[in-house]
């Protein structure tokens, strides 16, 4: 696991509240790992929060945290990240993806987000990664951001 550092963490959350209101949101967390990043949606009033990590004992850490939190709009969930994005009937307004960086298919994940239409009119795709990606290519890219040794990337959902 490779927690967003906090200076990253604290970087993307300025640059949020300044975009939209966090407050009534609702996000999917891919790749979640620690849960740091869902965390931080709840304890600033996202209405739904859903998890998903491959690994059991993230998702067990992300329920036991959460429920000491009283984050009740939290839901977390074992699952690959393309098995449940190819099966999901759910559409968020922000979906926050961290990927292991070496990981293959990144393109992929992007494609399926808006091929699948996951994201709500206006909606927002952020992609971490490592200084080596560029997807300034991709016909639904926004902009890139950088903290450090983090990128994030924003994709936008097209209107409808």
């Amino acid at each position: 696991m490779r927690p967003t550092t906090d200076f990253a963490k604290e970087g993307l959350f300025n640059l949020l509240q300044n975009r939209l209101e966090i407050s009534g949101l609702e996000v999917l967390d891919l790749c979640s790992g620690t849960g740091n990043i869902a965390y931080e949606f709840c304890s600033r009033g996202a209405a739904k929060v859903h998890c998903i990590d491959a690994h059991y004992p993230c998702i067990a850490y992300i329920k036991k945290t959460a429920a000491n939190l009283e984050f009740k709009q939290l839901v977390a969930r074992k699952a690959d990240l393309f098995k449940y994005l190819n099966q999901t009937k759910e559409r968020y307004d922000l979906i926050f993806s961290d990927p292991p960086y070496a990981m293959e298919g990144l393109e992929k994940l992007i494609d399926l987000v808006f091929e699948r239409k996951l994201l709500n009119e206006g909606g927002l795709l952020i992609l971490e990664h490592d200084k080596h990606s560029d997807f300034s290519k991709h016909p639904c890219f926004n902009n890139q951001r950088k903290y450090g040794n983090v990128n994030f990337t924003f994709f936008e959902s097209p209107s409808e």
